[in-house]
């Protein structure tokens, strides 16, 4: 099941149809909030959160603190906020905006996840490829630090049965 989310990619540049520099974001972010933003954005990038997406996302939350602690209720008005806000601004300002509340170790974590939720549909393609590389830059990461990262994933992600 494919869901489409409805916002325009247009936003997702930082400029508005007409060209326009975006809004500042209505979200309060702490560091807990912007991480699961910058999951949220690179698993919807392309507008379209499918049903592997959001078990990845689910899941690439609910072991880690503080968000093992979060009952139902609070994931679902954090995720409800964060879509809100995706519809709004398009997911490039929010991984931009959210990349401004992380310190260096949970910018390279919210990095990790983010590809590992983009391989949870498959092999990434040429454009997630790229997404992951416009969010390391927005995350002030180096290729010297994404590639291994990149290379777990494929290993990670492997088909079983190819020898």
């Amino acid at each position: 099941m494919v869901s489409t989310l409805p916002f325009n990619p247009a936003i997702a540049t930082g400029t508005s149809p007409s060209g326009e520099d975006q809004p500042s974001s209505n979200l309060s972010m702490d560091s807990a909030t912007a991480f699961a933003a910058i999951a949220l954005a690179a698993v919807s990038w392309d507008g379209v959160l499918t049903m592997a997406g959001s078990r990845a996302l689910r899941h690439s939350l609910d072991y880690r603190k503080p968000y093992q602690h979060y009952g139902q209720k609070a994931m679902v008005a954090l995720m409800d906020s964060l879509l809100a806000e995706l519809r709004r601004v398009g997911p490039q300002h929010l991984m931009v905006e959210a990349a401004e509340q992380l310190n260096p170790r949970q910018r390279a974590t919210a990095y990790a996840v983010a590809a590992e939720i983009m391989r949870s549909d498959g092999p990434l393609q040429v454009d997630e490829r790229n997404i992951l590389t416009n969010l390391a830059t927005t995350l002030d990461l180096l290729e010297v630090d994404t590639a291994p990262v990149l290379a777990a994933m494929d290993l990670l992600h492997a088909d079983v049965l190819d020898g």
